[in-house]
């Protein structure tokens, strides 16, 4: 009898466990923004004990690729199932995860080059204010990190070498990332490949009264090879760097010329190639890696 009623506590008491152990996600928030003068959609993912404490958490804000949304690693990343192991197996700190929307109207994660468009001005000037105002969160840089797939890999890299006194880690996912050009850049058809294969949305098809001067000034602030190559020491170890792409992602030179002029630049960097291609099923494999890198980094601070 008393077997079959401690079976029964056991009943009763493992489902509650389990549920004690799953973070929440709350899905299509909003956020008013005055800079670019629209709503902005995000998502938050809270840790189990969110709720039931009253302590402070680190944050990472993760980025999403081309053609998705706030809601992207969510339903196709999994990264509420994912941070639930990682913290459970304590392969990561309990950390508050936010995803923004990047396609509301316009696509991408910088300001335009005629800045009727600012969406940096926007993360930085009012969203991470804001979601570190209504969250308990560390609001500091050793507490801050931020990834991203695709797109969104490009958006943490360049986000991470512009303002490296905001984030303490960065990891880029299989990051869009143009290939350096192999002879000085100078000449007429090295101008017109570069605004023809790097400006994507932030360069207007309409450039009259815009110099070629002020052109390459905005692309190279958007070039991550030129921002490398031109680094101060000082920030050389500002931030913590995790890279990873797939051996059969189509981006694979841009992130592997990547590491090599890190490596030359001696730049701190985890640089890493697994099996895989450009999609969900890799990125939900690398995140796993990332809240453990940047745990690290947490816990070290």
């Amino acid at each position: 009898m008393k077997t079959f009623f401690s079976f029964c506590i056991a009943i009763l008491v493992i489902p509650s466990l389990l549920v004690a152990q799953t973070g929440k996600v709350f899905d299509n928030l909003t956020f008013k923004s005055k800079i670019l003068n629209m709503d902005r959609k995000y998502s938050v993912y809270l840790p189990s004990d969110y709720e039931i404490s009253n302590r402070s958490y680190p944050v990472l804000y993760l980025l999403h690729g081309s053609g998705d949304n706030q809601s992207s690693w969510i339903q196709f990343g999994e990264v509420n199932t994912i941070a639930d192991k990682a913290i459970a197996e304590g392969k990561s700190a309990a950390m508050i995860i936010v995803m923004i929307d990047a396609t509301t109207g316009r696509s991408g994660y910088f300001n335009t080059l005629r800045g009727d468009y600012r969406y940096e001005d926007f993360f930085f000037q009012e969203f991470i204010p804001y979601i570190e105002k209504t969250y308990r969160i560390h609001a500091e840089k050793q507490f801050r990190a931020i990834s991203g797939n695709s797109l969104g890999g490009w958006g943490t890299m360049i986000y991470a070498l512009h303002h490296p006194e905001m984030f303490a880690a960065a990891c880029p996912l299989s990051a869009y990332i143009r290939v350096p050009k192999v002879n000085s850049g100078n000449t007429p058809a090295d101008i017109s490949l570069r605004r023809n294969t790097a400006h994507l949305f932030w360069i207007p098809a309409d450039t009259i009264g815009i110099s070629a001067s002020q052109i390459d000034q905005y692309e190279n602030q958007l070039d991550a090879f030129y921002l490398i190559e031109n680094m101060p020491d000082s920030q050389k170890s500002q931030v913590r760097w995790y890279f990873d792409c797939g051996d059969d992602d189509f981006l694979y030179e841009g992130n592997a010329m990547l590491h090599i002029a890190l490596r030359k630049k001696e730049i701190p960097h985890e640089y890493r190639i697994r099996d895989g291609g450009h999609g969900w099923k890799y990125w939900r494999e690398a995140l796993p890696e990332v809240l453990n890198f940047v745990t690290q980094g947490f816990h070290r601070n």
